[in-house]
C-alpha cells in the first residue's frame, strides 16, 4: 500500500512539475500572461496585495475580477470585456487591474459569497466598494455579458467616489 501511495505521489509530482515547466515556457512566448484573455493592453498586476499597494501610491481604484478558466459565463463575460473600447481604455488608464482564478484571503471581497465571474472595487484608501454592485440580487457582484453597459457605470462610479471621498 505504502508503494502505492508513494508511486501515485510522484506521478503526481511528475505531472505537476512537466505542467509548470510548460507554463514557464508559455509565459517566455507571450509576455502578457496576466491578462489571461481580458485585455492585453492592461497593465494587471499579479496579486491582490500588490493591487492594494499601487492602488494607494497611484490614488487609482482597484479592480478585481474573479473569474475561472473553465467557466463559460466567465469566458462569455471575457469576451464582451475584452471588446469593450471603453472597459478597455478606463482600466488602461483609470484603474489598477488585477484578474483572479482563485480566492483571496480577504473575506472583503466576497461579501456575499465566493462565485465567479465577480467584479469588485476597491478604492485608494482600501475599502472594498460593497455599494457598487451589479444588476442581480442573488450575486451582487455579477456581470453578464449584457451588462457591460452597467460594469461601465459602475467604473464611472468608482472614479467619481474617489474625488468625492477623498
Amino acid at each position: 500500500m505504502m508503494l502505492h501511495s508513494t508511486l501515485a505521489l510522484s506521478l503526481l509530482l511528475v505531472a505537476v512539475s512537466s505542467n509548470l515547466a510548460m507554463a514557464i515556457k508559455k509565459e517566455k512566448r507571450a509576455p502578457q500572461t496576466l491578462s489571461r484573455g481580458w485585455g492585453d493592453e492592461i497593465t494587471w498586476v499579479q496579486t491582490y496585495e500588490e493591487g492594494l499597494y499601487q492602488a494607494k501610491k497611484s490614488n487609482k481604484p482597484l479592480m478585481v475580477i474573479h473569474h475561472l478558466e473553465d467557466c463559460q459565463y466567465c469566458q462569455a463575460l471575457k469576451k464582451a470585456f475584452a471588446e469593450s473600447e471603453e472597459i478597455q481604455e478606463m482600466a488602461q488608464n483609470n484603474f489598477i487591474m488585477l484578474n483572479l482564478m482563485h480566492e483571496t484571503t480577504d473575506k472583503n471581497l466576497s461579501p456575499d459569497g465566493q462565485y465567479v465571474p465577480r467584479i469588485m472595487f476597491i478604492d485608494p484608501s482600501l475599502t472594498v466598494r460593497a455599494d457598487l454592485t451589479g444588476r442581480y440580487s442573488n450575486r451582487l457582484y455579477a456581470y453578464e455579458p449584457q451588462d457591460i453597459p452597467f460594469l461601465i457605470e459602475n467604473m464611472k462610479k468608482a472614479l467619481r467616489l474617489i474625488q468625492t471621498e477623498l
